[in-house]
């Protein structure tokens, strides 16, 4: 498939329409394109129209005329390019259901950060099992990832991200689709590196929060952050990524916006965990999805799946799933015997 210059191309679909997929929709239409978005409740996007304003995940910004809501999976026809802003728990079903009316050739980028809990793929992996039943479709697929809370994005804050493809031509077509003054994006191959940073890095963030709700300092976050850098890398690497993406935007950049950051949702659910909250009772209380909480369960399936030790993950996954407490799971990573730093 031969892509077309910037500009040619004038309906672009987000899929999803949660704080992240309503920010980018933004993006793409302050750009000049026509942005189906989709959300699979009628009555949210009958909201949509009405208050143009997406009061439940972005309250306080307005979509802009040429943002189209709709809840029907048709509004891809036409589109040659479409955004999937799904949570990854949910990513397959709705992409199946999108299947059917995409165009033939269309291009298609990942805006989510997560890995299936059941195939332990990312979600580049899960739209190529799909797709593979509609080999006719012959689409491109690509990855965004990098440090971006959807709020800073909407306010038009200098952002910066970077998105990757199989091949440099789909690559440099998703840069041109979304880059603006202030949201700047670069271009690569590693889809693999930038999806395995994208997801993982929520995981060290749940660790960070219960650090700091703990009361633990500084110190101890910048040492989280930086040894589950290390657990991030040594997985990526086994798993083909390329080494340096874990020390750019998709690594270290979101991973410290993640752990760091007040708008952090996963650091959030570590912050609770910390002062004493049951993870239930958290999830409980909070209307977006902290992606971080799903992808412990497959991200440590899949690290023992490589046979790659990765510490700080196992004692974020006893926390959250076997009812460990946090000061115990501390406890027992300080306890670890002595390593060298860079073995």
């Amino acid at each position: 498939m031969v892509m077309s210059r910037e500009g040619d191309w004038s309906r672009v679909a987000v899929i999803g329409a949660g704080s992240w997929g309503t920010a980018l929709a933004g993006v793409l239409a302050r750009k000049g394109y026509r942005v189906p978005l989709w959300s699979q409740t009628p009555v949210r996007v009958e909201e949509l129209i009405r208050e143009r304003e997406n009061r439940a995940y972005l309250p306080g910004f307005h979509l802009g005329e040429n943002i189209e809501p709709g809840s029907d999976p048709t509004l891809v026809r036409g589109c040659e390019a479409v955004v999937m802003a799904v949570p990854s728990h949910g990513f397959r079903a709705v992409f199946k259901r999108i299947i059917p009316h995409l165009e033939p050739g269309s291009a298609i980028i990942s805006a989510a950060k997560g890995i299936e809990n059941d195939s332990l793929l990312t979600m580049t992996g899960v739209m190529a099992e799909e797709l593979a039943q509609w080999p006719k479709l012959n689409c491109r697929l690509g990855v965004l990832a990098g440090p971006s809370f959807a709020r800073e994005v909407a306010e038009g804050l200098p952002t910066a991200v970077t998105v990757a493809a199989a091949d440099q031509e789909t690559a440099r077509f998703f840069q041109q689709l979304f880059f603006t003054q202030r949201f700047r994006v670069y271009a690569g191959a590693d889809l693999i590196g930038q999806e395995l940073g994208g997801a993982l890095k929520n995981i060290i963030a749940i660790a960070a929060g219960i650090s700091d709700g703990l009361g633990y300092g500084t110190n101890s976050r910048a040492a989280l952050i930086t040894r589950g850098l290390a657990e991030i890398t040594r997985l990526g690497v086994k798993m083909g990524a390329q080494p340096l993406t874990f020390s750019g935007l998709a690594g270290l950049g979101d991973l410290v916006l993640t752990c760091t950051g007040d708008l952090s949702r996963n650091r959030t659910v570590g912050l609770k965990l910390g002062r004493g909250m049951k993870i239930g009772e958290i999830l409980g209380e909070m209307r977006m999805v902290a992606e971080g909480v799903k992808t412990t369960r497959s991200a440590r399936a899949l690290a023992r799946r490589m046979g790659v030790e990765m510490p700080i993950l196992e004692e974020v996954y006893l926390v959250l799933y076997e009812d460990k407490s946090c000061r115990e799971a501390v406890r027992d990573l300080l306890a670890r015997e002595g390593k060298e730093e860079l073995g």
